[in-house]
């Protein structure tokens, strides 16, 4: 399967992007949009969209078997990481989580075709239209594809031209599902572009940002204040910055069986997309006065991801990342010889995976890639004193409690700053209705048109 050169990122790696490239392909998109997707109606872009989510869930679909033969070698994911995470995504994206959607955040289902009301809204005679931006540029982060893949269905269905810059090394996935949509319906496919440059090319964000209505970046915080500096005062911005993510298993849950079962969802969240992004976890807590103690249950969790390296290995590392983890365990090596507060797990011969356990509930960021600490605490007062210095960037945390405390123990956390509670298990699996970072994703798009008609 040879796929043609639809998109910039198609173009031979000494191809020299120029920003006049950049500024016609943005005329061409807008121009594109105005004739294909501008007078679209929503129901019929979320019958594309799910159509081609069904298709990549289909063995036989050609791009899903080129994401699998091709992605382990441009990814530096495994094969069945990426089985598991694009299943997952895909599989969010039904009709019904779709129409969900729109009405969560809109407040009805054909708010992007005309103007509506609400039952409220009508008592009042005022009724209303969402439009997304002519111009949408998408700088996406380079270490998962499911933030790049949803900015460009969340831009579909706001009926924007869309141009998307990937981060260097991380344009295979997103330039495959355009190269899908394009093969599903090609007046879409022509009202995308991908694209990929390292970072540093002030030519190429410059003619960019000139173009853009509006600019969604997710990166590190140094890279969306570096998008924020440079964009043009008429451009909106929609920003994802640093985020972690953590668990919480409260005692009570803590039986024998059901702590080999929190081990095994625990695994889960660690080996998605090999703990990469702001939704896997760093750590997890652990109540002491369970029936299986927290050491116990760190055991109980280097157990389960040795067992998932078996069945789904983990990607190849660069040097550096390797001799971090390599680091990272020496470390805790020295500690656990000479004090009773740390323990170690880790695969023998690789950097495979690694489990910390501590009785500090100070929070401690992992190396990542499979590299997860365990901590000891009493209550979840503690383990938020202890993650005091991530309040406000946290993404995630997983949380395993009986019913009876897990009301309270929410509540908690969402006053804490938490924009997301979730069972262990799930931390890499977000309903499509998830509001990242505590913000609606397609209503931070649109503009409204309030229509106040005489009553």
């Amino acid at each position: 399967m040879n796929l043609p050169d639809y998109f910039l990122a198609d173009l031979p790696a000494e191809a020299a992007l120029t920003a006049a490239m950049v500024t016609d392909a943005c005329h061409t998109l807008k121009r594109n949009r105005d004739h294909y997707l501008a007078s679209r109606s929503t129901e019929s872009l979320i019958h594309t969209i799910a159509t081609l989510a069904e298709n990549w869930r289909q063995p036989d679909d050609p791009f899903r078997r080129r994401a699998l033969e091709l992605g382990p070698g441009a990814t530096g994911f495994s094969r069945a990481t990426l089985l598991r995470g694009l299943d997952a995504f895909f599989g969010e994206l039904t009709p019904e989580s779709i129409h969900a959607l729109i009405a969560q955040e809109l407040g009805h289902p054909e708010r992007l075709d005309q103007f509506v009301a609400t039952p409220t809204e009508e008592r009042s005679s005022r009724f209303a239209r969402a439009c997304g931006p002519t111009m949408l540029v998408h700088i996406g982060a380079g270490n998962v594809p499911n933030p790049t893949l949803m900015c460009i269905i969340l831009g579909l269905l706001v009926r924007s031209a869309q141009f998307v810059k990937c981060a260097s090394g991380s344009s295979f996935l997103p330039r495959l599902f355009a190269h899908s949509l394009y093969a599903v319906e090609p007046k879409l496919g022509a009202c995308l572009e991908i694209a990929e440059w390292r970072g540093g090319r002030a030519d190429l964000e410059e003619a960019l940002f000139a173009e853009a209505d509006c600019v969604t970046v997710t990166g590190t915080d140094e890279t969306v204040a570096e998008v924020r500096r440079k964009l043009p005062a008429r451009a909106r911005l929609v920003e994802h910055g640093n985020r972690v993510s953590l668990g919480y298993i409260a005692h009570d849950v803590l039986s024998s069986f059901n702590a080999r079962k929190l081990a095994a969802q625990a695994a889960d969240d660690v080996v998605a997309w090999d703990q990469q992004g702001c939704l896997s976890p760093h750590l997890f807590y652990v109540e002491r006065g369970g029936s299986i103690s927290p050491e116990q249950f760190a055991e109980m969790l280097a157990g389960e991801l040795a067992r998932r390296e078996e069945a789904e290995p983990r990607g190849e590392l660069s040097v550096e990342e390797a001799a971090a983890i390599t680091a990272r365990r020496g470390f805790y090596e020295v500690r656990e010889a000479t004090a009773m507060s740390a323990r170690s797990w880790s695969s023998h011969g690789s950097t495979a995976w690694t489990v910390i356990y501590e009785a500090d509930p100070l929070f401690q960021l992992s190396c990542l890639n499979r590299f997860v600490y365990v901590k000891e605490v009493a209550t979840l007062e503690d383990a938020l004193k202890g993650a005091e210095a991530v309040r406000g960037k946290t993404s995630t945390v997983s949380l395993a409690a009986p019913e009876s405390r897990a009301k309270r123990m929410a509540m908690d956390l969402a006053c804490w700053g938490a924009t997301r509670i979730c069972p262990v298990g799930r931390m890499q699996r977000p309903p499509l209705m998830w509001r990242q970072d505590g913000r609606p994703g397609l209503a931070d798009l649109v503009v409204w048109t309030d229509w106040e008609k005489p009553l």
